[in-house]
């Protein structure tokens, strides 16, 4: 008999305290008790995404990543607009397909997955596309477990086209890994709960740059949605209303899993919290590639390690094997849906579950008939867990 783990990136383990919360009595969502919740979610998401002053707080959509990415682009871009997009796996490819889907000119290049997208090609693919409105892009590829350059992304982006919005999803990154929406110029920041807050799934995360707010209020736009209409919800939410009904009982428990990292910014900072967030990716990697693993990232994300095991064994019998032993991982998808394990720690972990995490690990892999010298992931990840 072994204990149920969730090592996928996303849903990810939620605390008992959000177990708790989310079992308590229903309340209104047009209540002062509702307004207060939703108030206090909002503020303390703006610490987590590191927002400046000159920023509103983030809008809480019922929905999840993928409805906050549709939202910006209905609101923020004229039916018919030119976009650039840059992809490198199943994510960054969905948000082409959804600005295509609305009837968007999308001009796209897609990287090789597992690989990382260079910078120069937001250079490239803007020059030759000068009435680009937008840049569609992802820091985090889930599907692949590549963090890409967003910075320098942004920063190509400027230079070229200082006028291009910058739409970038943030969905495995926020909470994870460095990102600096207003140092960067960035202009639509996408996440959501079943990530590294470590709330479950149902609610969509969209932060808006000044530039990004005047535009939604402004635009002229037959394609403008009803339900994801950010007019309202601009005028709403600082007021601690939605314009339709909430997810408040999942509201409830995102405030009550975001109060930890509330803290812990208030305390040491989002540099404290995205170091000791990589050092246990990277001690996961490190046990992984102890055991005869590698690592089917180039540039691996905090947020997901991609596990390609020892030949013969592929990514999906490593899947089974974690799950035989109560831990559910999760393969690749599409083309190397067989390949990959996606592990993650994202959500309610800490760095004894990373110990715990890498001799769970050895027994999967020797269950496998993979060879190798059994102690080994285990130190492995305890070196690099010591910098913590």
């Amino acid at each position: 008999m072994f204990r149920q783990r969730l090592i996928a990136p996303g849903p990810v383990e939620i605390s008992p305290e959000v177990r708790l919360a989310l079992a308590g009595p229903q309340i209104h969502h047009r209540t002062n008790e509702a307004r207060e919740v939703l108030m206090k979610a909002r503020a303390q998401l703006k610490l987590v995404f590191g927002l400046p002053e000159s920023w509103e707080a983030p809008l809480i959509l019922t929905s999840s990543g993928t409805g906050a990415f549709e939202a910006a682009l209905l609101n923020l871009l004229a039916p018919g607009s030119e976009v650039v997009s840059l992809a490198a796996g199943k994510f960054g490819e969905r948000w082409a397909d959804m600005a295509r889907a609305f009837g968007f000119v999308v001009h796209e290049r897609r990287q090789t997955w597992g690989q990382a997208i260079p910078a120069d090609w937001a250079r490239e693919m803007l020059m030759a596309n000068p009435n680009a409105k937008a840049l569609l892009v992802t820091h985090s590829e889930t599907s692949t477990g590549v963090l890409h350059d967003l910075e320098a992304i942004a920063r190509v982006t400027r230079e070229v086209l200082p006028n291009c919005l910058i739409i970038a999803d943030a969905i495995t990154s926020l909470g994870m890994s460095e990102i600096r929406p207003g140092d960067w110029g960035l202009d639509a920041v996408v996440s959501g709960s079943q990530k590294a807050v470590g709330a479950p799934p149902g609610l969509g995360f969209l932060a808006l740059s000044p530039r990004a707010v005047e535009i939604v209020t402004t635009l002229e736009s037959s394609t403008r949605p009803y339900y994801f209409d950010l007019r309202r919800e601009l005028k709403s939410q600082p007021n601690g209303e939605t314009a339709a009904t909430p997810a408040i009982n999942l509201i409830q428990g995102l405030v009550v899993a975001l109060t930890p990292l509330e803290l812990e910014i208030q305390n040491r900072g989002l540099e404290a919290v995205w170091h000791e967030k990589k050092t246990m990716n990277d001690a996961l990697l490190a046990a992984a590639i102890a055991c005869g693993c590698s690592s089917f990232a180039e540039v691996v994300s905090p947020a997901c390690v991609t596990l390609v095991p020892p030949a013969p064994v592929k990514g999906k019998d490593l899947v089974k094997a974690l799950l035989a032993r109560g831990a559910r991982a999760q393969g690749g998808q599409d083309a190397i849906k067989d390949d990959i394990c996606r592990i993650s720690f994202m959500g309610h972990f800490d760095r004894y579950d990373c110990l715990a995490f890498a001799g769970l690990l050895e027994d999967s892999l020797a269950d496998l008939g993979i060879k190798f010298a059994r102690g080994a992931g285990v130190a492995a990840a305890w070196r690099v867990l010591e910098s913590l």
